[in-house]
């Protein structure tokens, strides 16, 4: 029983002393992201404003319709409408176009109900600022024919939008 109680002293104690000088060495690294802004616009012919058929004697035509922004959280942007047929300028006034005849009618865009707020293309003077949220965002766009005294026929113009961020 001594030789027992002996043995197992002596496994006891060579198990503590290999615990003893066991030793670790440590080190560290990082996991690491980086996250860029970004943004993405979407227009096409679910956002046409379509004033549809009205006599020449019509006036004080207004029209809406929507367009749709997504930017990464945080992110700043500024919406820019440029009109692109003959006579768009950057401060959002454009001109629809006919293929059957020469006349040009004249609109213009806004970034209000109310028609206070020309919308064009020049960040930080006629552009629509906001901030992303990392979700689509509707905006909405509207336009006014103030009239429409022209030749008949259909008439269009295409709007270049850019978000700027």
């Amino acid at each position: 029983m001594k030789k027992t109680l002996l043995a197992a002293a002596v496994v006891a104690i060579a198990g503590f002393s290999t615990a003893a000088i066991a030793a670790t060495a440590t080190s560290s690294f990082q996991v690491k992201l980086t996250i860029q802004s970004s943004c993405a616009v979407t227009a096409g012919a679910g956002s046409d404003i379509d004033f549809s058929t009205q006599p020449s004697t019509a006036t004080n035509l207004a029209g809406t319709s929507n367009i749709s922004v997504t930017c990464s959280n945080t992110t700043p942007y500024n919406v820019g409408l440029l009109p692109t047929a003959a006579g768009g300028t950057a401060n959002g006034t454009g001109n629809l176009i006919s293929g059957t005849t020469a006349d040009q009618v004249p609109y213009k865009l806004w970034t209000d109900l109310a028609h206070s707020n020309a919308w064009g293309n020049t960040v930080g003077s006629n552009t629509l600022a906001g901030i992303g949220n990392g979700s689509a965002q509707t905006i909405p766009v509207y336009a006014t024919i103030a009239s429409a005294n022209f030749a008949p026929g259909a008439y269009a113009d295409t709007v270049t939008v850019t978000v700027t961020y």
